[in-house]
């Protein structure tokens, strides 16, 4: 009998969100060199995406190098180049454009052929904001008077956070809502969970069939429900257990792995009986509006997919569910 098919055979090709999927500021995720190498062996075509877009690509492209991954600035797609791609298509090659936020910020300008400037005097007509490690509020100032004044404002992305190997900092998304503050203007956003940055990756690769692998539901698997892909989550960054329990129809992914190793195995499966949901030799059943689950020495991964497959039945059944003394054994 031939071994059961690994979750990556049923697709052309991957897309990988970075932090907190690949790598955790300067350290590499457990076991994503290793799983990367093995995805090249067999031949699949591998996209990184990523949201944060304080580096160029090519910088991106050595981190991960650094870290055993062989990787090119090809192989990269930055939401800072996706929302430079979204304003050369709004106002052409030669526009003049604020930037705020970083060196990727500012490579992706000139990449798309527009010209960025630091003032809103300058007379831009668009704003893209992006991260940047050495952001100022003078940025912040003059990209909130020159949205005041009419320009176009285009966000990289809205992450509230952004996971580091010391815990997790306030991502693009909490200075956006600074400049947000002050004008009357919402951004149009280029990154996850939006569209653009998927559809730019997945228009690079060629790809017909590909999945999407990320560590935040809001975002990552939320921009794959809304760009049409298969997701898998992976338990290797920002959200947990509790995060999966609480995802929303529109945050829910296709496959559940501890780290993205888990595309080289087969997928996790769940059946379901008479309100009992079963993942392995583990069990997870709504009684009197209790999440009860029975790992039954299962992993700790088949645990949670049968919790969460048990809660988002009962939540969208509108039943009163208390899951928070199950999570204790799912941590």
């Amino acid at each position: 009998m031939s071994a059961p098919a690994a979750v990556i055979d049923a697709y052309d090709a991957v897309l990988f969100d970075l932090d907190g999927v690949i790598y955790l500021g300067p350290v590499a995720v457990r076991g994503a060199a290793e799983g990367i190498a093995q995805l090249h062996d067999r031949g699949t075509k591998i996209g990184f995406v990523t949201n944060n877009a304080a580096r160029p690509p090519a910088a991106v492209a050595d981190h991960l190098v650094e870290l055993g991954i062989p990787a090119a600035a090809a192989d990269i797609v930055t939401s800072a180049q996706a929302a430079a791609h979204l304003l050369v298509n709004r106002f052409g090659v030669g526009a003049r454009i604020l930037a705020v936020g970083g060196d990727g910020v500012i490579a992706a300008l000139s990449e798309a052929g527009l010209v960025g400037v630091h003032s809103a005097d300058d007379q831009p007509v668009a704003v893209i904001q992006g991260y940047g490690f050495n952001l100022t509020w003078q940025e912040l100032n003059e990209a909130a008077i020159a949205i005041q004044r009419g320009a176009h404002w285009v966000a990289t992305n809205i992450d509230p956070t952004r996971p580091t190997n010391r815990g997790l900092v306030p991502g693009n998304g909490a200075a956006v809502a600074a400049v947000k503050m002050a004008v009357r203007a919402e951004p149009e956003v280029a990154g996850k969970p939006y569209r653009p940055l998927l559809d730019d990756t997945v228009g690079r690769l060629g790809a017909h069939h590909p999945l999407f692998v990320g560590d935040r539901l809001d975002t990552d698997i939320a921009g794959a429900v809304n760009a049409g892909l298969d997701s898998m989550f992976v338990l290797s960054g920002s959200h947990q257990a509790q995060d999966l329990l609480a995802a929303a129809p529109g945050e829910r992914p296709t496959y559940l792995g501890e780290d993205l190793r888990a595309l080289l195995r087969p997928g996790l499966t769940v059946t379901a009986n008479l309100g009992e949901f079963r993942c392995g030799p583990a069990t997870a059943s709504v009684v009197d509006g209790q999440l009860m689950v029975c790992n039954n020495r299962s992993s700790g991964t088949e645990a949670m997919w049968a919790a969460a497959h048990a809660t988002w039945w009962a939540v969208d059944h509108g039943l009163a569910l208390d899951w928070r003394a199950a999570l204790e054994q799912l941590r």
